[in-house]
């Protein structure tokens, strides 16, 4: 294991709190209250307009929140009570563990883990979607395990955009600057007390990046920062917005990604048995590895191989269009400065990143790139990895694909950030704190099936309410969700958020209005239905399924029945999987690599609805689709336009004929069955889809082979 801890310089403290309420600036600069919400709640009671405007920042509290206010919660018993109770817990949970937890599986060293987004909070700026939440509940899940990873990412000066609708419905991207120095983040100092900076070399000069970290409960992120004034104007904003910018700008902030994490570890004294890329922008890594091992000595094919050892890559995207290509002379400017420090030929380098290593007018891929250099390769899901075999065996023309060297390993949610507030209390009533700290122990979920009706429905009830509750409250506000009369708290609530890709098909639901209007507007059976997503913002296709969604929710017959919010973040997210009783998931199969909003969405006592695709391809296997959830029938092999209209069809038959009569056919005021299929979900599916199994996998399958193949 290696001695590297996270920087413990004490930053800066705008202000002295009261005696009672000091140990909240160290609550405030740990992450690890976006997990606890009774830590969360703390900061919200404070100051509960600052809390919310500020994104859930409790950083942004502590410097605002009047001096009275201050006051009165220090002379306040009762929240002296809880602060203590809080800041007990906090010291315990981040205490250094005795022993690597993971069923006694100790990780092989520290494992560095490298991701271009990371959703751990709502005020942090670093996510995107699904790609982010996964690599976020990674770093809880590892902090509550005791494994020793330290997260890589880059600092965004203007994050991802904020979506604002016109009046046409059209989405419109906002930038809102962010201050690191006013967000749960620390500059990583040196031991002279100075910031540490790293730099990056590109053609003519060297991009400087500073380091930041956020922590994150025993785990820790490192955030690379480019907007510093030794940089040019020009470098300085390479980082400024997640996932924007051309094709050059993609480049050269994966070589800040790859290279400048590599290098920020290195300063740090960070000695990484493993290095884990999360998705093909970080796969340049592996080239500053490969450099690294060249400058001691080796020849080109051995420092591949070294390089290759201890590496570990995941892949998440089944569609070709969905992997970062740059044309090869892009690649050889920017990659030249590398080859040189390596003492070899750039296009050496740049040969990695092609399938055909010998073609030199093929593009430079990063997902080849980290197959090729990666000695252990994984995709998130088992159709994925039959997907990937199929799409990447061109890599291994020696085999037949069925020997292609691609694994997988499920993604999973970490439960205690996901589960809402009344079905928390209900785990916690019948099964214990066990099921936030041994998660993927079926053990732990078994005595669900004895919980009684009443408290289920009850819980459900309270999680519903609470997401009608929000909705309305911002259709008062005029925030721009789009409705003009209020949902219903006793109505049947689907849910369906996500990012706004055409695979994902957001309008399936909406194919054919008459049919649905009738579904929807039954005065014995009404259902409503809540859309949220965004669309990347050069992605024209996916911005018009918002403007369709929100012209539906505007036509007279849907009103008061469809929603779209906009501004999906991280606490609307939450919002919404807490408060569906149905989960809608609808990509076009084999194209969803596995998804997670659906198991959040069980996890709070939702039923799921989907294509036989990604994650859920895999639940069906393993629990009979009848006692868990639905899932349309297999239309592959069809065109688009047939494939969306059966599978439309089939939708709507399911709504009609099974999934909204169960949810209404009650036994006194209980829907009984409804409530058996959801312990049976909850159950049979919550042990496997956690982010516990997850690493308890990556640590078997992954890390320690790893590190057994370097030996």
């Amino acid at each position: 294991m290696s001695d590297w801890t996270p920087s413990t310089t004490t930053p800066v403290r705008p202000r002295r709190l009261p005696a009672g309420l000091s140990g909240l600036w160290d609550l405030a600069y740990n992450l690890w209250w976006a997990w606890h919400p009774e830590a969360s709640r703390l900061f919200a009671q404070l100051d509960p307009e600052c809390w919310a405007r500020s994104r859930h920042n409790p950083v942004a509290v502590l410097r605002e929140v009047e001096e009275e206010r201050l006051r009165a919660a220090a002379e306040d018993p009762a929240f002296q009570a809880a602060c203590t109770e809080v800041l007990a817990a906090f010291q315990a949970a981040v205490r250094p563990p005795a022993v690597s937890a993971g069923d006694g599986a100790r990780a092989p060293g520290v494992v560095a883990y490298a991701s271009a987004e990371f959703a751990l909070a709502p005020c942090l700026p670093t996510y995107a979607g699904g790609l982010g939440v996964l690599a976020g509940d990674v770093l809880k899940s590892a902090s509550d395990l005791g494994l020793p990873v330290v997260g890589v990412t880059l600092l965004y000066r203007e994050g991802y955009f904020r979506q604002v609708l016109d009046a046409a419905g059209r989405q419109h991207e906002a930038y809102d600057p962010v201050d690191p120095g006013t967000l749960p983040l620390e500059p990583v100092r040196g031991a002279d007390g100075g910031s540490v900076i790293v730099t990056v070399p590109f053609p003519g000069r060297e991009v400087a990046l500073q380091i930041w970290q956020a922590r994150v409960g025993r785990a820790t992120l490192l955030l690379l920062d480019a907007a510093l004034p030794q940089n040019t104007p020009e470098d300085r904003r390479i980082a400024a917005r997640l996932y924007d910018g051309d094709q050059e700008t993609r480049l050269q902030q994966e070589l800040l990604l790859g290279v400048g994490g590599h290098r920020a570890l290195a300063a740090l004294g960070v000695r990484a048995e493993v290095f884990h890329l999360n998705e093909g922008h970080s796969a340049l890594l592996v080239l500053e590895r490969l450099r690294a091992w060249r400058e001691v000595g080796l020849p080109f094919e051995e420092a591949c191989r070294r390089s290759a050892a201890s590496v570990v890559f995941t892949t998440h995207t089944p569609v070709p269009a969905g992997h970062d290509l740059f044309p090869p002379d892009l690649a050889h400017r920017y990659l030249g400065p590398l080859a040189v420090a390596a003492g070899v030929e750039p296009d050496a380098l740049v040969a990695l990143g092609r399938v055909d290593p010998a073609d030199p007018r093929e593009p430079f891929s990063m997902t080849a790139l980290a197959m090729r250099c990666s000695a252990r390769r994984t995709a998130v899901s088992p159709l994925h990895e039959a997907v990937t075999r199929r799409m990447w065996r061109r890599l291994w023309p020696e085999v037949g694909e069925a020997e292609v060297p691609i694994g997988h390993v499920t993604n999973g949610v970490h439960l205690a950030s996901w589960v809402g507030p009344a079905m928390a209390r209900l785990f916690d009533a019948h099964l214990g704190a066990a099921w936030r700290h041994r998660p993927h122990d079926p053990e732990v979920w078994r005595p669900l099936a004895a919980v009684p009706d009443e408290a289920l429905w009850e819980a459900r009830a309270a999680q519903r309410r609470a997401l009608v509750d929000l909705v309305n409250a911002r259709l008062a506000r005029g925030e721009g969700a789009v409705a003009l009369r209020p949902l219903d708290p006793e109505t049947f609530t689907i849910g369906f958020a996500r990012r706004f890709a055409t695979y994902k098909r957001a309008t399936l639901l909406l194919r054919d209005p008459e049919r649905l209007a009738r579904l929807l507007g039954d005065p014995a059976r009404p259902v409503q239905v809540v859309f949220a997503g965004k669309a990347h913002p050069r992605h024209e296709e996916g911005k018009a399924l918002v403007q369709e969604v929100v012209a539906r929710a505007r036509d007279e017959r849907f009103r008061g029945r469809v929603v779209f919010l906009e501004e999906y973040d991280l606490a609307l997210a939450a919002a919404l999987v807490q408060g569906a009783d149905l989960w809608l998931n609808t990509p076009r199969r084999p194209e969803e690599a596995s998804g997670t909003s659906g198991m959040k969405a069980v996890a709070n006592g939702a039923l799921h609805l989907s294509t036989l695709d990604g994650w859920w391809e895999e639940a069906v296997r393993l629990v009979p689709e009848d006692a868990i959830g639905w899932a349309l029938p297999v239309t592959d092999g069809l065109g688009v336009e047939e494939q969306d209209a059966r599978d439309a069809d089939a939708l709507l038959r399911l709504l009609e004929q099974e999934v909204v009569p169960l949810f209404y056919d009650r036994d006194g005021a209980l829907p009984r069955r409804w409530l058996a299929r959801v312990k049976t979900a909850i159950r049979r599916l919550c042990p496997r889809y956690n982010t516990h199994r997850v690493l308890e996998e990556y640590v078997g399958q992954l890390y320690a082979p790893a590190v057994r193949g370097r030996a």
